[in-house]
């Protein structure tokens, strides 16, 4: 019984040490670039964001800000403060919407982390979560365009803790904190997707979301509720669940289902939402993911 667990964990530790090999670089560089971001131009970003305000870009507005909300790098919960002071400035819903759902998706971090995934499921992240966005604010237009759609009653910025006057030591710090945000999910995502190597079977990860079927789409986007904690975790998941069958398209629901339904942020986004309008915005996601799920096979077929 011993000499077969410790066979097992030479096999473990083997697959672990492969992937981590593969994605560490992707892991490291993506903090690096997103630290710069948050600690040099996030300011900039909003500031461009902020400006827009009574602009008379119309509908046309959403897609600068669905561009700004994928470079900004907070997530929801940094997000929705920052929403909350844009609104009281008098900015139309339609905008923050598109800013909001862009920035709940994507950040320049991600975006790094997504390239160990290949080019071609690069691309399709941005360009499904850019049309995510402008669909969110256009949705707004549509059917919101004279009431309000927010209430942002009680959210406050807080304060930047990018305060030190030393920029090296600033950037740092952020660093720090990035690498602890992160660490652990990080390497609970490579140790799952060693797991899934050597005990779950090829064929039954391309059963279950391989090929163009509707079925492994709806899979894919289902899980990726319960099981996106995040970015940096899932990304070696994906990865090995892509190399064991899984579509691109059952990938590309999951890259969406699973930051817009992260469970840890879902609480702010329903205060902010109120209990119906939170229930359309969760429909919203699972039917955008399925389409996009389903175009995407369709075109990598």
């Amino acid at each position: 019984m011993i000499e077969v667990l410790r066979r097992e964990f030479i096999y473990i530790w083997y697959y672990f040490e492969v992937q981590l090999s593969q994605i560490f670089l992707y892991w490291v560089i993506g903090m690096a670039i997103g630290s710069f971001v948050s600690v040099f131009a996030k300011d900039l970003i909003h500031g461009l964001f902020a400006n827009m305000n009574g602009k008379r870009y119309g509908l046309f507005g959403i897609v600068p800000a669905c561009l700004l909300g994928i470079a900004s790098p907070l997530c929801m919960y940094g997000t929705i403060p920052i929403a909350a002071s844009f609104s009281a400035q008098g900015m139309r819903d339609d905008w923050l919407a598109a800013f909001m759902m862009a920035s709940i998706l994507l950040n320049p971090q991600l975006i790094i982390y997504s390239a160990a995934l290949g080019t071609a499921a690069l691309a399709v992240r941005i360009l499904s979560c850019f049309v995510c966005g402008c669909a969110a604010g256009l949705l707004l237009h549509v059917f919101y365009r004279d009431k309000p759609f927010f209430n942002f009653t009680g959210f406050e910025v807080s304060g930047s803790r990018d305060t030190d006057p030393n920029l090296l030591i600033r950037y740092l710090k952020n660093f720090g904190r990035n690498v602890r945000a992160t660490g652990l999910y990080f390497l609970l995502g490579v140790l799952l997707s060693a797991l899934f190597q050597r005990y779950v079977p090829q064929e039954v990860m391309t059963a279950v979301f391989g090929g163009s079927r509707a079925w492994g789409v709806l899979m894919a986007a289902t899980i990726g509720v319960p099981l996106y904690a995040c970015g940096g975790g899932t990304i070696p998941l994906l990865r090995e669940w892509m190399w064991q069958g899984m579509s691109m398209g059952s990938a590309a629901a999951f890259m969406i289902t699973g930051p817009s339904t992260k469970i840890t942020n879902l609480g702010a986004l329903k205060i902010a939402l109120g209990a119906g309008r939170f229930v359309l915005y969760i429909v919203f996601v699972m039917v955008f993911a399925l389409l996009t799920g389903l175009a995407v096979n369709m075109i990598f077929t």
